[in-house]
């Protein structure tokens, strides 16, 4: 077969999709958060389509972000979004972002809790001897029962001795390092940019493989400079908004 012959049918099939594609957006523009589609049969019959067509659209809108797919349930528009906010704060001449709570009542589910040597990369991060031991922390961090981030941290395990892992299935974990161990956190860099789910990360969350997460890594010192944890975790895209007020003066550009 000819590039001649195939590419009208191909045209034919991606109008299809895209017609597919802008009533399903119409769908999601006018239905609440977390609502039920119709099946993949009952739209490929309403839209004159077949189910393969329906399915690809499903799947292209599922990837950015506009509906989640439960295998054996069914497809839902995106239910709400969690909003974290950030507030500029020039106390002091400064420039830093104050981090309140995020909404929603968080828990969490630990999945990894095990102590090793820091190793030459850990070690140079908190300033100690190689062979000193790190905590190393994995846990599903969960919003009214939903997984919405997956989080690690490292934690010099001197610095939280007795620490156990239903410690930290509920509550703030700064709050944690104040009130039990008398770490008061002061400041952090952090960084944040966008990337898709893995394997791993797609069944921990409950999500599509390659669905968009928001990565942010960061590094917390508490009131003396001492580095007290570095925390790499990954966000659900369709589930996570940050949202940032910022002051801005005569020099802001």
């Amino acid at each position: 077969m000819t590039g001649s012959q195939t590419r009208p049918a191909r045209k034919v099939a991606t109008a299809k999709r895209d017609r597919v594609r802008d009533h399903l957006l119409r769908l999601i523009d006018t239905a609440a958060p977390g609502t039920s589609l119709d099946s993949e049969r009952d739209l490929a019959e309403a839209l004159g389509v077949s189910r393969p067509t329906v399915r690809a659209a499903l799947q292209d809108l599922a990837r950015s972000g506009y509906l989640v797919r439960h295998q054996g349930r069914g497809t839902f528009t995106s239910p709400r979004k969690i909003d974290q906010p950030l507030t500029g704060d020039t106390t002091d001449g400064g420039a830093a972002l104050a981090a309140p709570s995020a909404e929603g009542t968080w828990t969490s589910h630990v999945v990894t809790f095990r102590t090793s040597p820091a190793g030459p990369s850990r070690a140079a991060r908190f300033d100690i001897a190689i062979d000193a031991p790190i905590l190393r922390i994995v846990r599903v961090r969960l919003v009214e029962g939903e997984p919405i981030a997956i989080e690690r941290l490292d934690v010099p395990a001197d610095l939280v001795p007795n620490l156990a892992p239903a410690d930290l299935e509920s509550g703030n974990f700064y709050h944690l390092l104040r009130d039990r161990h008398g770490i008061a956190v002061s400041d952090a860099v952090q960084t944040m940019e966008p990337t898709v789910a893995n394997p791993d990360q797609a069944e921990l969350l409950d999500i599509e493989v390659y669905a968009p997460l928001l990565q942010v890594e960061r590094t917390t010192k508490d009131t003396t400079g001492r580095v007290v944890e570095f925390a790499h975790s990954v966000y659900r895209g369709d589930r996570y908004r940050i949202t940032t007020r910022l002051h801005l003066d005569a020099t802001s550009g």
